[in-house]
């Protein structure tokens, strides 16, 4: 899919609008129910599922423009992890309507409010296989890494998001099944925002794949290349030298295809124990395999990817055509971060890692994604707080 083809950015307005005024009609249909002898619960049991559907349907266009406008933002995360949650409510819907319909004297209103009320520790049970070999994959990778790269806290992440994923989700499920009164309230809650944090994860997953395997365009004027930590001899450690070999395989690959040969800007500055810059040993290294001075621009003052991406993009015209390349799991956040510098409409190319590192990797990425945006966590948290509370009076 092509990115960056898209000016306008998506906008959930219109979701916004329909959901407040399908509310306002359900909450009519049951006010009438109440006063008269007319059945609401036919209509708003079929309405619940074509509510959903549409709901569903707004995501996915909505997450395809967003590609399109700019991959390399929460909001793919978002659209993308709600989408799979809406589908697994829509499918419990369905089923809800086809129980009304089988069994009408059975089944009220407050049937379809526990439906709701309910569907994130549904959900939670849908996707508890899949979290388990998630969560073993994270185990088997990380006992390796900490066998080859040795113990530390950052080598044990993936360890402690394993366990927490398989302990916190099965604990919850099983208190979700005996729980009653107010202590229900308490743990449907508390499903709600374990899947909050779980649709974060999947679709951290799905942004990290496709920053990772998109290939830019072949029009490039620069190619920045992130740096990470050098030897104690000054040659680059494995991962900086990944890095370096995607972004001369990149300029191989376009200049084959257009003739436009762009320029590097390896991007880093001295760490305490580093014996030079970063971005001077990717000089070293580049020059090593044949380029000359002329086509290498250092930025060696940057201490995060941030002002990697600040520092170089002063170096380069306004109008200048960028891409950048850095590990395979640090692509969209470095995307993130590329927009937050100068609005540069950069594109990344990612470069292989070892298969133990990535998952480790990648659960750093998703922890610094999830505490990038303190303030619209707060806010989604808030907003689940409320629509429980609402949807626990309504199911009584």
């Amino acid at each position: 899919m092509k990115i960056y083809v898209r000016k306008k950015k998506p906008k959930l307005y219109g979701l916004l609008i329909f959901s407040i005024v399908f509310v306002i009609a359900v909450a009519i249909l049951y006010a009438i129910s109440q006063s008269t002898r007319f059945n609401a619960v036919p209509y708003i049991t079929v309405s619940m599922p074509l509510y959903f559907a549409a709901v569903l349907v707004i995501l996915v266009i909505s997450l395809k423009r967003q590609i399109e406008y700019n991959p390399y933002s929460y909001n793919t995360i978002y659209y993308f992890g709600f989408s799979l949650f809406v589908l697994s409510v829509l499918v419990t819907h369905i089923a809800a309507a086809i129980r009304y319909f089988m069994n009408a004297e059975e089944y009220g209103f407050r049937d379809t409010a526990r439906i709701v009320l309910y569907s994130a520790r549904q959900y939670m049970i849908v996707t508890l296989p899949l979290l388990a070999v998630f969560s073993i994959g994270l185990l088997v990778s990380n006992i390796v890494l900490i066998k080859k790269e040795g113990k530390s806290l950052t080598n044990t992440l993936g360890i402690l998001l394993a366990v927490a994923l398989m302990a916190g989700g099965g604990v919850l499920i099983w208190l979700g099944s005996i729980a009653s009164g107010p202590f229900s309230i308490v743990i449907n809650l508390l499903c709600a925002i374990f899947v909050y944090a779980e649709c974060m994860l999947f679709g951290a997953i799905f942004a990290d794949v496709l920053a990772a395997t998109h290939v830019p365009s072949f029009d490039k004027d620069y190619i920045l290349i992130l740096g990470c930590k050098v030897a104690k001899n000054g040659e680059p450690m494995p991962i900086l030298q990944k890095r370096i070999d995607r972004a001369i395989a990149f300029y191989d690959e376009q200049v084959s295809r257009t003739g436009k040969a762009p320029v590097f800007i390896p991007s880093g500055g001295k760490g305490a124990d580093e014996p030079l810059s970063e971005a001077e040993c990717m000089r070293n290294y580049l020059i090593a395999k044949g380029f000359t001075d002329e086509q290498i621009i250092m930025e060696d003052e940057s201490k995060n990817t941030l002002q990697n991406m600040r520092f170089s993009f002063k170096k380069v015209p306004e109008e200048a055509k960028c891409a950048f390349s850095t590990s395979g799991y640090h692509v969209f956040r470095s995307g993130i971060a590329a927009n937050r510098a100068q609005k540069f409409k950069a594109e990344g190319v990612g470069a292989p890692s070892r298969w133990y590192f990535w998952p480790n990797a990648s659960v750093r990425e998703f922890i610094g994604l999830l505490t990038g945006h303190r303030g619209k966590q707060l806010l989604v948290l808030f907003g689940l707080i409320a629509a429980y509370l609402l949807l626990s009076f309504l199911a009584g």
